[in-house]
């Protein structure tokens, strides 16, 4: 007999997903920021002056999405853009001080989770989770048809 769906480990990734989403958006909205917004603050924090194409790629969204998000935070005067010294044409994105500040601000709250995670569990059961998200990870990686080849009939 077939498993019910609530048991299927696919099932089980996507609601801690949804859970760990719903909780973020609702820290980061108290800071005026989206998801993608957060991510991209953290990636300049990390990265330094990136791309919008980079930026894209790095937060899982278009480029035509990722140029609404830098327009918006230009706004905000969270993050400033200049023109790339190797491409006229291409604009690279870093983080102002007030970004900077709000990304501090942000992240303090955001770990609040993380550690009330790890302290859910022993040190060896965070180590076997860790261990056990990263090997599903994988099998989910390995098991995702490249976009350009066309379903098998």
């Amino acid at each position: 007999m077939e498993a019910q769906a609530e048991e299927f480990l696919c099932t089980r990734i996507k609601r801690a997903d949804q859970a760990l989403m719903a909780h973020h958006e609702a820290v980061l909205r108290a800071y005026g920021l989206t998801m993608t917004q957060y991510t991209v603050l953290l990636a300049l924090s990390r990265e330094g002056g990136m791309s919008g194409a980079q930026l894209a790629r790095s937060c899982g969204v278009t480029q035509q999405s990722m140029s609404s998000v830098l327009t918006n935070m230009g706004t905000k005067e969270l993050i400033r853009r200049e023109t790339s010294p190797v491409h006229a044409k291409v604009q690279i994105a870093t983080l102002t001080d007030g970004g900077r500040a709000l990304l501090d601000r942000a992240y303090q709250e955001v770990t609040v989770l993380e550690r009330a995670l790890t302290d859910a569990f022993t040190p060896s059961e965070h180590a076997m989770l860790c261990e056990l998200l990263e090997h599903a990870t994988a099998v989910l990686v390995q098991q995702t048809r490249p976009t350009t080849a066309p379903p098998a009939t």
